[in-house]
């Protein structure tokens, strides 16, 4: 005997007939639908089935998908990658890779790739931050802003003309924050500091898609030949 959908909060039972036999069809997240079979299955053990199904589907997307989520971690800065990415060591030792939100710094075979690490370096290495941090990226980094001594590590990256306002989520970033990263690129194109100086720049999301359209990257030309 068919029985009614089992909601998250409540199980409702419609009918008695026919036990030994009894299908209960539940609705899950999304439209998915989980059938449990059983005699005699108590509607609390439906729930709790459902409940953790529920939470695992979630957790998966959430790992998939990314999600936006509010978080401050505090913690030393014990690792630096690049110009735009930190390992931050918290109170229980757990380690956080953080991908500083809101700019884009040159990857480290581009030119001033090895300038923009060591300017993060100085800004940050070996202290203690907080990271208002936003969301997980596709590989799993957090996402945020790391502030040091109460300045904008993310902003001086920008400043010292070390790193791009990353303009393709700027709509993450707080209003404020999109204008002042914004200026703070102007200026650094305008004062031809750090990778400004060059004439001609090759922006490292178009770096990235250059190296992927060429597997072999021996003497491809995506910009290297501009030396710092």
């Amino acid at each position: 005997m068919w029985a009614t959908p089992c909601e998250f909060s409540e199980c409702r039972q419609w009918s008695d007939d026919q036990k030994s036999r009894r299908m209960v069809i539940l609705q899950n997240f999304q439209r998915s639908k989980v059938a449990v079979r059983g005699a005699d299955i108590p509607r609390y053990a439906l729930c709790m089935s459902l409940a953790k199904k529920r939470i695992f589907l979630t957790l998966v997307l959430h790992l998939c998908l990314g999600f936006a989520f509010a978080e401050t971690i505090v913690g030393k800065v014990v690792g630096v990658a690049d110009g735009d990415t930190v390992t931050v060591l918290d109170a229980t030792k757990t380690q956080h890779k953080i991908r500083l939100s809101g700019i884009d710094a040159p990857e480290k075979a581009q030119p001033f790739g090895q300038s923009s690490k060591e300017n993060l370096s100085r800004l940050v290495f070996g202290k203690h931050v907080l990271v208002d941090a936003g969301k997980f990226d596709r590989y799993g980094r957090t996402v945020g802003k790391v502030i040091v001594d109460g300045v904008d590590a993310n902003l001086e990256q920008v400043r010292a003309g070390y790193a791009w306002h990353y303009k393709k989520y700027e709509r993450e970033q707080p209003i404020d924050d999109r204008g002042v990263y914004a200026q703070a690129e102007a200026g650094a194109r305008a004062g031809r500091v750090g990778l400004w100086h060059e004439r001609t720049q090759v922006a490292p999301w178009d770096w990235r898609g250059c190296r992927r359209k060429q597997p072999g990257t021996e003497g491809v030309d995506c910009g290297t030949r501009f030396r710092q």
